[in-house]
């Protein structure tokens, strides 16, 4: 025996043999890694992340006749309700060029963030199951819903722009076009670091997901979807909070590339930029402080 540890094995009580095994190395199942190797381990899922991503988009609407075709009907209705009510009734349109184009992008744009940012906030407690049953970083799981609503994001983008030139003013398409792209791509980002938040506080708190709905439709009136806000706010220090929403921003930059065929300011850019990765970093760290806590009851 040394330092009170068997150095091989002994008979012990009733013929029972002790033998001394090292747990170095050995890790504890649900335990949390470090914040560089979560990252290796969400890397190293990726093939999980796209393939189920894939999956729900096939199957999303499944239950529904039209299916999948409602993720182009609902900001289509919708559009069509803000345009009745605010449009021709409160006439919100007045001093905006191209108003149908102008609240078509914000009406498709803003619930392509509301869907992402709702499936990913509950992704904690819709696969509860699965996390309870299999080891694996729990990040996967938004991800992965993210994933999912660009995937299905492309037809009804696509739809997007298909209405902005059927509906006159027509517009025409122009290399700026192309901007869309990285506009879109900060959009999702952001997206994602807002799930992630919103995903671990839901997964404590689920009184949030009853909170949630109404902050996106605060959201959604402080963005200027159907409306523009430099009718209603003269005061230049409400303006300036305006001009920093992130998605303010996004419908800011989308609107000049394809509506008014003009290059966004790089203040936009800067903004938008700042608030999707910021917000991707706080997710992620915040996200991976509670790896320990999901799925418990």
């Amino acid at each position: 025996m040394v330092d009170g540890v068997k150095d091989e094995a002994s008979p012990d009580v009733a013929g029972v043999r002790v033998v001394p095994v090292s747990t170095q190395g050995l890790l504890r199942i649900g335990a949390r890694p470090g914040l560089a190797e979560y990252l290796r381990q969400i890397w190293r899922h990726r093939a999980f992340i796209v393939y189920d991503a894939r999956a729900r988009v096939s199957s999303g609407n499944r239950r529904d006749r039209l299916g999948s075709a409602w993720m182009i009907l609902n900001p289509v209705l919708n559009g069509l309700t803000y345009y009745l009510i605010f449009g021709l009734l409160l006439n919100t349109s007045k001093g905006i060029e191209n108003f149908i184009g102008y609240l078509i992008i914000g009406v498709f744009l803003f619930q392509l963030s509301a869907r992402a940012i709702t499936n990913g906030a509950r992704s904690m407690q819709v696969n509860k199951a699965v996390i309870q049953a299999f080891n694996f970083p729990r990040a996967t799981l938004p991800i992965s819903v993210n994933v999912r609503e660009i995937l299905a994001s492309v037809p009804v983008l696509i739809t997007m722009l298909i209405l902005v030139l059927l509906f006159p003013p027509t517009e025409d398409i122009t290399w700026r076009w192309v901007l869309l792209i990285p506009a879109l791509f900060l959009q999702s980002v952001f997206n994602l670091g807002v799930g992630l938040i919103l995903a671990r506080m839901i997964s404590r708190i689920n009184d949030i997901t009853h909170l949630l709905g109404f902050g996106l439709r605060v959201w959604m009136y402080a963005s200027a979807v159907f409306f523009s806000y430099e009718r209603f706010i003269d005061h230049p220090r409400l303006l300036a909070i305006v001009e920093l929403n992130p998605l303010f921003n996004v419908l800011d930059i989308v609107r000049d590339c394809v509506l008014y065929a003009t290059l966004p300011s790089w203040e936009s850019w800067a903004i938008l930029s700042v608030w999707a990765f910021g917000m991707l970093a706080l997710g992620i760290v915040f996200f991976w402080k509670g790896e320990e806590s999901y799925g418990r009851e």
